[in-house]
């Protein structure tokens, strides 16, 4: 599955409401990695956008082979390859002043690394919900996969950039729902 196209403007989207309510509908009851249940619920929380998908990033090797792992990686020198299954929040954006403004702010988490995290759109998404987005942390080289093979110590580099990422994104959550529409 393709995650990665370029980033597309904000467009008009008359059946934002329905679609919003009908996503939020459908998240009863799917598992959310538990690290990040905190950031799609508040996301879900503001009236300019919904979630779609989401992932915390699960790490897979030589004796760790739960494709749902959030333990960090180990220290160790015994581990060559790692099994990288993305860490991504897919969602939609109300075109409004607000969803604007959040537009403008998940573009900064870019900057935490710009080798490594994407603002982008994925064309499957558009196709199915206008103004979908993804936030996705992962080498650029490999920005067009969900599923990388990594060796050891880029893999712990990039749990590194996760980390920061989702703290940030739930600092930019938390600003985000003090906005008075």
């Amino acid at each position: 599955m393709e995650t990665y196209t370029d980033l597309k403007d904000l467009t008009e989207n008359p059946d934002y409401g329905a679609r919003r309510r009908d996503a939020l509908e459908g998240l009863k009851g799917v598992e959310i990695d538990s690290p990040i249940i905190e950031h799609v619920n508040g996301l879900n929380s503001l009236p300019w956008c919904f979630t779609l998908q989401s992932c915390y990033g699960h790490f897979l090797y030589k004796g760790q082979d739960n494709p749902y792992n959030i333990e960090p990686l180990p220290i160790t020198d015994s581990i060559d390859r790692v099994d990288y299954k993305i860490a991504y929040i897919a969602l939609c954006i109300e075109n409004s002043d607000a969803g604007r403004r959040l537009f403008e702010d998940l573009k900064t988490l870019t900057r935490i690394d710009p080798e490594n995290v994407q603002f982008c759109c994925a064309e499957w998404f558009w196709e199915r919900q206008v103004n979908s987005y993804a936030l996705q942390v992962e080498p650029d080289r490999f920005k067009h996969e969900d599923r990388v093979e990594l060796d050891y110590r880029e893999a712990l580099k990039i749990e590194k950039i996760r980390n920061e990422f989702f703290i940030r994104l739930k600092d930019l959550i938390k600003r985000h729902m003090t906005i008075v529409v």
